[in-house]
């Protein structure tokens, strides 16, 4: 095998794709060519960061065409001026191009690119599926606890809301229908009161008027909750004064 075709393996020695004559011959070359020895290593390197890329499968008859391509492509020798003929052995793919074998890396690339885009996605779906099904189990549990109590609040925001307390579980729920729409923009915010101190315990659906809603956090030492009209996303303190105030309901 002659040094000019020595110097197009690179791209099959990166990917562990030659036979054992031809990689003892080319491991031979590598060792006195310091330009073929770089690109092994810029080459294996990127090979090997592609490898921790979520996998996805190619399209059908990728690697056909990807072959198929590589035969009419001219490879240019690392440190020649002078393009290097391509050289086809019969029966067998032609040889890997430096440009060929970048053009598949960087489909490869972005085929993982896609793939770990998408495990994201079906990974965030998972983790916001999984707190609402324990937000749920948890606003059942207050509203099914032995120690459960109730107060009814007066109109808010064109309802009639209810705080449910349970003690045991030191979580509150509150319930309401008929709740007009916030204004544009706009959100309903719950406040646990405590002592007169608001403290942040979540936001209502603006699309819902019927809402059984699970404060966020635990009850503590909150003598009653509050509502108050904010900014979409919410405040860590009250911006308005509070449409309604309840006391929650004593043992």
């Amino acid at each position: 095998m002659s040094t000019a075709e020595l110097h197009t393996l690179t791209g099959a020695y990166a990917l562990h794709a030659l036979p054992e004559d031809e990689r003892h011959a080319f491991e031979r070359h590598l060792a006195e060519c310091g330009a073929c020895a770089q690109e092994v290593a810029e080459l294996s390197a990127t090979a090997s960061r592609l490898a921790l890329a979520v996998s996805t499968s190619p399209p059908r008859g990728m690697r056909e065409e990807v072959l198929r391509r590589i035969t009419t492509v001219r490879q240019e020798s690392p440190g020649h001026g002078v393009p290097a003929p391509t050289t086809v052995v019969p029966g067998r793919p032609g040889r890997w191009s430096r440009y060929a074998l970048a053009a598949c890396l960087a489909a490869a690339a972005a085929l993982g690119g896609v793939a770990v885009w998408q495990n994201q996605l079906a990974r965030d779906a998972r983790q916001e599926a999984d707190h609402a099904q324990r937000q749920n189990e948890l606003l059942a549990r207050v509203l099914a606890a032995p120690d459960a109590k109730t107060a009814a609040g007066g109109p808010v925001a064109g309802a009639r809301g209810t705080v449910v307390v349970s003690a045991s579980v030191d979580r509150a729920v509150f319930l309401a229908s008929g709740m007009a729409r916030p204004p544009r923009g706009k959100v309903y915010e719950l406040w646990f009161d405590d002592g007169g101190t608001m403290r942040p315990a979540g936001l209502m659906d603006p699309d819902a008027a019927t809402a059984s809603v699970l404060l966020d956090g635990p009850v503590g030492g909150a003598s009653g909750m509050g509502i108050t009209v904010e900014p979409a996303g919410g405040s860590a303190r009250p911006t308005s004064a509070p449409l309604a105030l309840m006391d929650f309901p004593t043992a």
